[in-house]
């Protein structure tokens, strides 16, 4: 018995156009294998670091278990009521500072992830343009760190205040982060 297996040119090139895709399925492939390796090395690289560092914040935040920023750079207070008045009462001492008084102030809310280690506050107070970017100086720059979350403005009439230089109604919202100490 003697098998007959000639192929004519339509059968030959339809079975090489078969082998060359089953090539080009394998390369495909290979080359997926590939990248999804180098995927899941990069993936455990990233894991590994992770780990690292959550270990690390766990032993007490940056190098050495120091803290990353200075303690004056923090309102120390048991609680965050009393954290709220020592940033009212410091924010109230550089609105006086500018010649300038305080309408009104109240907490706000500690929202988000921050929310067990900042203290929020809303402050209104009418000012003269020049010592308001001095106060928003000192505050950014000063410690505590304060942060300005928002600033809202309104104008008020000069005739009002009685003299040449325009007031403006500033409202504040303020954070800044609070360390709980002992009772």
């Amino acid at each position: 018995m003697r098998l007959d297996l000639r192929l004519d040119r339509d059968e030959g090139a339809a079975l090489g156009a078969l082998a060359l895709l089953v090539v080009a399925c394998g390369a495909g492939a290979l080359f997926a294998l590939g990248a999804l390796s180098g995927a899941a090395e990069e993936n455990a690289g990233r894991r590994d670091t992770l780990a690292r560092l959550e270990a690390a914040h766990r032993r007490g935040g940056a190098a050495g278990g120091r803290a990353s920023a200075p303690e004056a750079a923090f309102i120390a207070a048991p609680t965050a009521g009393l954290a709220s008045a020592q940033l009212q009462a410091y924010v109230t001492r550089l609105v006086s500072a500018r010649r300038a008084a305080l309408a009104s102030s109240s907490a706000l809310p500690a929202t988000g992830q921050e929310a067990a280690d900042s203290v929020r506050l809303q402050a209104t107070f009418d000012m003269e343009p020049t010592a308001l970017q001095a106060l928003l100086y000192e505050l950014e720059t000063g410690a505590p760190y304060v942060f300005v979350e928002a600033l809202f403005l309104q104008p008020e009439s000069a005739g009002r205040r009685g003299g040449d230089q325009p007031f403006l109604r500033v409202t504040l919202n303020l954070r800044s982060h609070w360390r709980r100490t002992a009772s």
